[in-house]
């Protein structure tokens, strides 16, 4: 979570000058509440504070499980030590980690591309449901205890696009969209501690630094936006975060603790379900932006636009409290 948080944080500024250069920038203008240019760098910077930590990890744990097959064989020591057991927890779950790590990349590439070029929105979904379907592929799927494959396929997709477009549509003022994956990132990791989970929680908890680090950059002043790419890429982990973890096991008998994803989840959820209902009566394309946001509706109420953001992230943290009734 630290190492997540300072890299993140530190290349920051590497990044957003990188985008002045390039001219990877959020112009003002239409519904833009911003008067001037502001660079794109957040989903970089949150994906190098992912990339990072986890590289010199993977190197230590390598580095640390070679000296401990040494001590095991040479002095018969147990092998049965935290080293051990994380490499062994990876070992089993790498063709899933490894399709979720792809996916992130996937993601990230394809709000880049939708930041630089304004995909149409075919093509942005084509390539949303194709990184959906690899981290199914993979193994990572909601299954709802339901035994059919092609139901556990369907699920687990409509999952991930219905997350990744949540986040997307809620990131439209200052610090909102970080903000909310911080706060989910942070239910997730600390739940799947709680029952033991802790590959999954140390993943859950590295986004959440990585998010956390970026976080001053674009709140409550924005010297940097996520920028579709930031905010494909922080709903994507979310709704990963959302499937990994086993909440139904045989220490954790009871079924309605799979809930617990849409309790964490509830705000950009209501609000993507609310909108799009709207847009929808209005005889609109729901893909189409408006103000009718509940971060707007709350600006129109007399909120200013930092209270507003502020609102909503105490609302996600009571909302999400919830799922603490299930541990």
């Amino acid at each position: 979570m630290l190492g997540a948080g300072a890299v993140s944080a530190a290349s920051l500024p590497l990044w957003r000058r990188w985008c002045l250069r390039t001219g990877l920038l959020d112009d003002p203008g239409h519904r833009k509440i911003h008067d001037r240019p502001v660079p794109l760098a957040g989903g970089l910077a949150v994906a190098t504070g992912l990339v990072i930590p986890t590289a010199l990890a993977s190197l230590l744990l390598s580095w640390q499980a070679s000296r401990q097959w040494l001590h095991t064989h040479l002095l018969g020591a147990s092998a049965a030590d935290p080293v051990f057991l994380l490499k062994y927890g990876l070992n089993r779950r790498a063709l899933e980690l490894t399709g979720i790590l792809v996916g992130a990349g996937g993601m990230l590439a394809l709000g880049w591309l939708d930041d630089k070029r304004e995909l149409r929105p075919q093509p942005k979904f084509i390539g949303q449901f194709l990184v959906a379907l690899l981290v199914a592929a993979s193994g990572a799927r909601i299954t709802l205890f339901i035994p059919n494959v092609f139901f556990h396929y369907t699920v687990t997709i409509l999952w991930i696009l219905t997350v990744v477009n949540a986040f997307n549509f809620m990131d439209n003022m200052n610090g909102l969209c970080t903000g909310l994956g911080v706060i989910g990132a942070w239910y997730f990791a600390t739940i799947a501690a709680a029952q033991g989970q802790y590959l999954v929680g140390l993943i859950a908890f590295l986004i959440f630094g990585a998010l956390a680090g970026f976080l001053p950059y674009n709140f409550p002043q924005a010297r940097a936006f996520l920028g579709d790419a930031g905010s494909h890429l922080v709903g994507y982990l979310l709704a990963v975060l959302a499937i990994l973890p086993h909440f139904y096991t045989s220490h954790h008998p009871r079924r309605w603790a799979v809930l617990i994803p849409l309790l964490v989840l509830s705000v950009p959820l209501l609000d993507l379900v609310w909108v799009v209902t709207l847009r929808w009566r209005l005889g609109q394309p729901f893909y189409v932006g408006d103000t009718n946001h509940l971060s707007h509706r709350l600006v129109r109420a007399g909120l200013t636009r930092i209270g507003a953001v502020v609102v909503i992230w105490v609302l996600a943290v009571a909302v999400g409290a919830l799922s603490y009734l299930w541990l």
